[in-house]
């Protein structure tokens, strides 16, 4: 198989730069180092720009992938990587994936690439970045998967999953997770998640035994379940559970407890409120899922059932123990609820070394100072963590912004950052990528690109964490005022 080096010609990464966020009232001034720059110069992208970046650690090692060069009307010119061998710490190899698009330069029938998800097989030692090429007329035919069995330093041309069974195939909004547990009936089983928009959005599965170099036809539900952004995440014992949007204004989760032979009828994990976002930003209540030491999973959404008239959004989250049974849903204590502030596009970590009542979670999310800002929005990026399973939870801290929505890549659904953002732990500090937008210089429309604080972050001590979750929300009915994801606006590539 064809290998590339990370770093080839005119696609070299531009030097790394660090700069402090801007400090509010009660924030913390926190350093970022910028990982990547789009080095591309095909007319038919928004340049200077990076969006959307999934994480995914594995001892020390911390990958993540993101868009590179955003298309207006869905997708990107390539995916771009970033590796980091000392815990995000620093991120000593980044490039851009091979042979995705015509676009970058590949001999590809595919124009573009969006949706990147990092994974990575222990039973194997590869590591996978799924994504979603769009042909000329934005039909999503395939999921690749790219791969490398280097430690995520070079990485393998794509392998393709085959089309599912269905008269008309579009796909979109996958998602990738491997079982790594040893002991595990199916230890070594690969399952990304994906659903067809050609179909009304059926979610989908399929299964890869060998790494990642080969994939089974993805298979639905038991019910037909439909929606997207699932995340597959898989239980010690082999149990995979898999929260996602569905299509009723309501976070669902299905499951498979045979290696992904089968997977159940989805459950219901909560309804939803959202309120939709000032300036047009593109944002939606997909979940954002994590699983702790002992298989306990935790999912969170952005939710305004605890605000006034759902006048703004907070992020609140659910767990269960075993993908059937879920918690009502929680408010993460980022601020009081009259604060006016608006919080949106969250990103989990749970450290998979701890469990229970002791299991550490960490929170990085983007936000506006003030919900009803009009034309003149704020974006900035924070993060709060905890240090008992979410009962408790630390003092927010800023890590970048403000941002103007002019500084960050335009799409046909809004401003963009990403539909998802991660953020991962490993040695028990949380490594996490966002995407920036400086001020834009004379000579380039945008300069939105990939960072990452300077030094990982920490898990709020017990004595730090003051601040309690609450689960009594103020009820809006469902399609109510504030209420807005339905089938017709649910956002693709």
């Amino acid at each position: 198989m064809r290998y590339w080096k990370a770093f080839s010609g005119a696609v070299a990464v531009a030097a790394v730069t660090a700069f402090a966020a801007p400090v509010g009232a009660a924030e913390a001034n926190v350093t970022l180092t910028r990982v990547s720059s789009d080095p591309f110069t095909n007319s038919t992208s928004q340049h200077a720009t990076e969006v959307e970046p999934d994480t995914f650690a594995a001892g020390s090692t911390v990958v993540g992938a993101f868009q590179v060069g955003r298309f207006f009307n869905g997708g990107s010119t390539d995916i771009g990587f970033a590796r980091s061998g000392n815990g995000g710490a620093t991120w000593g190899t980044t490039g851009f994936l091979p042979g995705l698009t015509f676009s970058s330069g590949a001999a590809v029938p595919y124009e573009r690439v969006s949706d990147p998800s990092v994974a990575f097989d222990a039973a194997t030692g590869t590591w996978l970045i799924s994504s979603v090429p769009l042909l000329p007329n934005l039909v999503v035919p395939t999921v690749f998967v790219s791969r490398s069995t280097d430690d995520g330093q070079t990485w393998s041309l794509p392998v393709t999953i085959p089309p599912p069974v269905a008269k008309t195939v579009n796909l979109d909004k996958n998602w990738t997770v491997c079982d790594n547990t040893k002991t595990s009936p199916f230890f070594g089983h690969c399952y990304t998640e994906l659903d067809n928009f050609g179909a009304g959005d059926v979610e989908l599965m399929s299964t890869s035994t060998d790494g990642g170099q080969t994939w089974s036809t993805p298979i639905p539900t038991a019910g037909n379940d439909k929606g997207l952004g699932g995340q597959p995440l898989v239980q010690p014992n082999g149990t995979v559970i898999v929260p996602f949007e569905s299509l009723n204004n309501k976070i669902e989760a299905f499951r498979s407890t045979d290696g992904g032979a089968s997977w159940a009828k989805g459950v219901t994990v909560s309804s939803f409120r959202f309120k939709g976002v000032a300036g047009g930003l593109r944002t939606s209540p997909l979940p954002t899922a994590e699983i702790d030491g002992a298989g306990r999973v935790y999912v969170a959404w952005e939710d305004c059932r605890f605000r006034a008239s759902c006048s703004s959004n907070d992020i609140v989250f659910s767990t269960s123990a075993d993908g059937v049974n879920w918690t009502a849903a929680s408010r993460v204590p980022i601020d009081p609820v009259t604060s006016g502030e608006d919080h949106f596009i969250p990103g989990l970590a749970v450290d998979p070394a701890r469990s229970g009542t002791s299991a550490h979670l960490g929170l990085t999310y983007y936000f506006y100072p003030k919900a009803a800002c009009g034309g003149a929005c704020q974006l900035e990026v924070g993060f709060i963590s905890s240090p008992d399973g979410g009962a408790h939870w630390g003092t927010a801290t800023q890590l970048a912004g403000p941002m103007a929505l002019s500084q960050i890549a335009q799409t046909s659904q809004g401003p963009m950052v990403g539909d998802y953002i991660s953020s991962s732990f490993s040695g028990g500090k949380v490594a996490t990528l966002f995407a920036v937008g400086l001020q834009q210089p004379s000579t380039t429309t945008f300069d939105e690109a990939m960072y990452a604080p300077s030094t990982p972050l920490t898990v709020a001590a017990a004595a730090q964490a003051t601040n309690a979750s609450s689960t009594a929300g103020v009820v809006v009915p469902v399609g109510g005022a504030g209420t807005g994801v339905t089938q017709q606006t649910i956002r693709r590539n």
